[in-house]
């Protein structure tokens, strides 16, 4: 076992504490899926200051951030980043009473070391000194070191909705689990740009590796637009970034690999028909 205080080993451990986030005061978002989506509610649930001094940050300088990684269990969390504390005043409750900034410490185990807990906790937010953080009912140990950022299992076709970075990871890793579920069905799908909201209706009807076959076009990093015309001509008048930037990929409908190929395109272009995505100003599909 290695002790989390261990592994980040802080020279000031009085001066710094630990939160431990399950979820934004709603279940349906997970502290977890707002740090992977470097979304800003993951800093706000962390700046956050209430009457009940417990889940305060007090006088303490930093702060070590973790979200439960419920892909493994309640116990399981996983690293968020070590900030410097600033508190706003004059003071403020029930909003953002801190000021957060990253500090460069660690930054290479955000989203990806995983540490487990003795037992469960049961707050949403349960925030603790550094210093005594291995005593009593918590006693975190490192888990894993994940060589990349963290994703977790495949957990359901109507869940998916990766930002390209994902997508990357996913294909470069050959993640197992995403694999097998992506390679097991054939599929019609959706591309969403989200800084113009324009849409392309894809599918993958072929006979081999399904979904997973087409998506690993999208995925490598040397071609990024699968052959696709419209992504083409986006990549080279906006650049590289803005599709790892905001291209983001879900799945509309999952067909059986029995399923003949004609069935699946039929479905493409009835999905194209709703979402008029052969529209320039609405969609990015040339036909």
């Amino acid at each position: 076992m290695i002790k989390l205080t261990d592994f980040l080993a802080f020279p000031e451990p009085a001066e710094a504490k630990i939160k431990f986030n399950m979820n934004a005061g709603d279940i349906t978002k997970p502290a977890w899926d707002l740090l992977l989506n470097d979304s800003n509610d993951w800093l706000t649930m962390n700046r956050w200051k209430t009457k009940q001094a417990n889940n305060n940050l007090g006088k303490a300088g930093y702060l070590l951030t973790f979200a439960q990684y419920y892909p493994y269990g309640p116990e399981y969390f996983i690293f968020g980043g070590l900030y410097k504390i600033q508190r706003i005043q004059p003071e403020v409750f029930e909003t953002a009473g801190y000021n957060l900034t990253l500090k460069p410490q660690y930054q290479d185990y955000i989203k990806r070391l995983i540490i487990k807990l003795k037992q469960p906790i049961g707050r949403n937010i349960y925030c603790r000194r550094y210093k005594n953080i291995q005593e009593g009912m918590l006693d975190p140990e490192v888990y894993e070191l994940a060589p990349d950022t963290k994703l977790g299992n495949f957990t359901g076709y109507q869940n998916v909705s990766l930002q390209q970075k994902d997508l990357q990871t996913i294909w470069k890793n050959n993640e197992p689990s995403w694999k097998q579920a992506l390679s097991y069905v054939k599929g019609v799908y959706v591309v969403t740009d989200i800084s113009n909201c324009r849409l392309y209706i894809g599918s993958a009807s072929g006979n081999s590796d399904g979904i997973w076959q087409r998506w690993s076009a999208y995925a490598n990093p040397k071609h990024l637009t699968g052959g696709n015309k419209e992504f083409e001509r986006v990549l080279k008048e906006d650049g590289i970034t803005h599709i790892t930037d905001n291209f983001r990929y879900s799945i509309i409908e999952i067909f059986d690999t029995k399923t003949k190929e004609e069935t699946v395109l039929s479905r493409e272009n009835y999905w194209k028909m709703v979402f008029n995505t052969q529209n320039s100003l609405l969609g990015m599909n040339r036909n």
